[in-house]
C-alpha cells in the first residue's frame, strides 16, 4: 500500500487535517463520555450528615441558623421538639410549601434521625440585627417574658421555656439565636391556627390573649438578648410549668 503523504497537495493536506480534527473529537468525546460514566457512578455516603444537606442549604451547614429573617437556628433544641415539628410540616399542620414538599413522604424514623442530628448539634449563635423599636417596646417585650401578665392569665416566657430561655427536654424549645420577624411571625401563626402544635395546644390558646403589640414587643426583646452561657435545654421534668393546658389554666 502507498503511503499518502499529505503534504504532496492542498487537497490531501486540507482531508488529513479534516481526518485528524475528526479523531480527535471522537476521542475527546469518548473519554468524556468515559469520565461522566465515572462521576455517575461515584455516590455520597449514606451518612446522616448527607441526607440533612437539604435542610443545611437554608439552616446553616449545622443548623446553626442564616441571616435570613425565616430560616431559623435549629442546632441544640430539643430534639421531641425538631421531631414534632418535621411531623407537622409532613402532615400539614404547619405550612411552607418547600418544608410541606421536601418532607412528604418521608417516614417517621427518618424524621426523628433528622431531629437528633441537630438536636447534637453544638454551634456559636449567629449575630441577629439589632430590633428597631424603641425602649418601650422592648420595655414591654421584657415584661411579658420575664414575668407575663397576671390581669389577661398571660404566664411569663421563662415558666416554661426556663430562666435562661433555652427551654427543657424533650419538646419544649428555646426562644434565643431567632430572628425577631421569625419570632413575631410563628406567634402570628399559631395566635390565628395556621401553626398548629400537637395536642395540649397551649400556645394557640396563649398567644389568642396577645395584641399586636404583645407580640412585637416580646420578639424584639427575645431577639435582643445575647447567646446564653449554656444553650443545653433543661432535663425533661426539670421546671415546674406554669400551665396545665387543659383550658390553659395558671399553676
Amino acid at each position: 500500500m502507498r503511503k499518502v503523504d499529505c503534504r504532496s497537495s492542498d487537497f490531501l493536506g486540507t482531508f488529513c487535517n479534516v481526518a485528524l480534527s475528526m479523531v480527535i473529537v471522537v476521542f475527546f468525546a469518548m473519554t468524556g463520555r468515559l469520565h461522566a460514566q465515572t462521576q455517575n457512578s461515584v455516590t455520597a455516603s449514606d451518612s446522616t450528615a448527607t441526607r440533612v444537606m437539604a435542610c443545611t442549604a437554608c439552616h446553616g451547614e449545622r443548623g446553626q441558623g442564616s441571616r435570613d429573617d425565616y430560616f431559623p437556628r435549629l442546632a441544640g433544641k430539643p430534639t421531641g421538639y425538631l421531631y414534632n415539628q418535621l411531623v407537622a410540616f409532613r402532615d400539614g399542620q404547619r405550612k411552607y410549601p418547600p418544608m410541606n414538599y421536601l418532607l412528604a413522604y418521608l417516614p417517621d424514623s427518618y424524621l426523628r434521625e433528622m431531629a437528633d442530628y441537630f438536636a447534637a448539634q453544638q454551634t456559636p449563635f449567629p449575630p441577629l440585627p439589632k430590633p428597631d423599636v424603641g425602649p418601650q417596646v422592648l420595655a414591654l417585650g421584657e415584661r411579658l417574658v420575664l414575668k407575663g401578665d397576671d390581669a389577661r392569665h398571660v404566664p411569663a416566657c421563662i415558666a416554661c421555656h426556663g430562666a435562661s430561655l433555652t427551654g427543657m427536654s424533650p419538646d419544649i424549645p428555646g426562644l434565643l439565636g431567632l430572628h425577631s420577624k421569625y419570632i413575631s411571625a410563628q406567634l402570628g401563626a399559631t395566635r390565628f391556627g395556621t401553626r398548629v402544635p400537637i395536642k395540649p395546644n397551649c400556645m394557640q390558646q396563649l398567644t389568642t390573649r396577645l395584641s399586636e403589640e404583645d407580640i412585637t414587643a416580646v420578639s424584639a426583646y427575645l431577639s435582643s438578648l445575647p447567646a446564653p452561657a449554656n444553650p443545653a435545654p433543661a432535663p425533661a421534668g426539670s421546671l415546674k410549668l406554669a400551665l396545665t393546658c387543659e383550658g390553659l389554666e395558671t399553676k
